[in-house]
């Protein structure tokens, strides 16, 4: 059974970090992809980061570039490094799996979300 499970949602500053963590059980993630998904109360849902870890190639959303990192921090975690925080990155930030990076929300599993505020 697939399973997925965020951790390290909160409360931060502006330009403070966070670092979210998705702990994945169920699958073999060499054939898939692990994708940040965030919506804020008054937005669509948005891709933010992808890893396809078959050809080990990462996709990020204009607006987090150069600021939040997904990466493979152990053999069943993926985590999205978030740095130089800003309000509008606000929102429940989601983790799902696919077999491709698909940014517009078409993936196969979800986890339940994890909420970032983003205030002073």
């Amino acid at each position: 059974q697939v399973q997925l499970v965020e951790s390290g949602g909160g409360l931060v500053q502006p330009g403070g970090s966070l670092k979210l963590s998705c702990a994945t059980s169920g699958f073999t993630l060499h054939y898939y992809s692990i994708a940040w998904f965030r919506q804020a109360p008054e937005k669509e849902r948005e891709g933010v980061a992808c890893i396809r870890f078959s050809i080990d190639k990462t996709y990020y959303e204009d607006s987090v570039k150069g600021r939040f990192t997904i990466f493979r921090e152990y053999s069943n975690i993926v985590s999205l490094q978030m740095n130089n925080l800003e309000p509008e990155d606000t929102g429940v930030y989601y983790c799902a799996a696919g077999l491709i990076c698909n940014m517009d929300g078409d993936m196969d599993y979800w986890g339940k979300g994890t909420q970032v505020t983003v205030s002073s």
